[in-house]
């Protein structure tokens, strides 16, 4: 009888229950680490630099930071916030009145409407948002200002004012991403029992009645979800401003933390300053997710 070879296998190796996890997950571990981890350490460490050039960098302790303390970072500033604010407002509820309505046994062509209003997840922000820029151009040829033309109402030069602009941005992005947060409520209804609706009406509950205290305690984790995704896109966002004002913006209108970034680090090659701005930016939205997740009880040790 020969000896059984107990030296190194390949297949012992990729089949072993102990390496097995490691060798799945490598490729997350590895991607988090390549285009996470790493460029946030490089950016946190060029914030305290004055960059040349090309390896070539001066430490300049806190010198980008409070050049922070500036208009054009404020107006920036407000402009993300009010625009985080209102996106909130409107893609958290409406969302979830679409989901209710396309939930119910009552509503016809259910699939078609989903569709209908899903598909705008799929567009381009930069192709949706030349169509709505010629939508509501300045001219009087424009689409909404020739409906107001006939509606015998003032054209209105929509990009040119700090209130209409705001109420592009966040019109595109309604528009865009209402889809998405309609399905991720749909998964949530549908995962709740019937039974506690029917013990409801039962109990001689109305639609609202059911909607408050089934319909939305229980959609809570998807809501904190959602929150949280707005609250990032909406401090992180860069192409509807773009697509709006590609070619500059008077008085700072349009102008977000990203956008500000993109001017000082690429546009004019400060990258210490840009980089600045990142870090600070990732503050501000680590600092409002931590506050609502904590409002909303997530941090609370679950009783015994």
């Amino acid at each position: 009888m020969t000896k059984r070879n107990r030296g190194f296998s390949f297949k012992g190796f990729f089949y072993s229950k102990k390496l097995a996890p490691y060798i799945f997950v490598s490729p997350f571990i590895l991607s988090f680490f390549i285009f996470f981890l790493y460029p946030t350490i490089a950016t946190f460490t060029m914030s305290f630099q004055e960059v040349l050039g090309l390896n070539n960098a001066r430490f300049i302790g806190l010198d980008n930071y409070s050049r922070l303390f500036n208009e054009h970072f404020y107006n920036a500033l407000e402009t993300n916030t009010i625009y985080t604010a209102i996106t909130i407002m409107v893609l958290i509820p409406i969302p979830i009145i679409f989901a209710v309505l396309l939930n119910s046994t009552l509503m016809k062509a259910r699939s078609f409407f989903k569709s209908i209003i899903f598909i705008p997840a799929l567009t381009s922000v930069i192709v949706a948002g030349v169509s709505f820029r010629l939508m509501f151009g300045e001219l009087d040829t424009a689409l909404i200002n020739s409906v107001f033309i006939q509606l015998g109402l003032t054209p209105q030069k929509w990009n040119m004012n700090y209130g209409t602009g705001l109420m592009l941005m966040v019109i595109l992005t309604a528009w865009r991403y209402a889809g998405i947060n309609m399905v991720y409520y749909l998964a949530g209804l549908q995962s709740i029992p019937e039974e506690l609706y029917e013990s409801a009406e039962i109990d001689g509950a109305n639609a609202f009645t059911k909607l408050y205290y089934i319909t939305l305690p229980l959609l809570k984790p998807i809501i904190i979800y959602t929150l949280t995704i707005a609250i990032f896109d909406g401090y992180r966002m860069f192409g509807e401003s773009f697509v709006f004002w590609n070619e500059g913006m008077p008085g700072d209108i349009g102008l977000t933390i990203v956008r500000y970034i993109y001017q000082q680090a690429f546009q004019r090659n400060d990258m210490g300053f840009g980089s600045a701005i990142g870090i600070t930016l990732l503050m501000i939205v680590l600092a409002i997710n931590l506050v609502q997740l904590k409002l909303f009880g997530l941090f609370k040790k679950e009783a015994d």
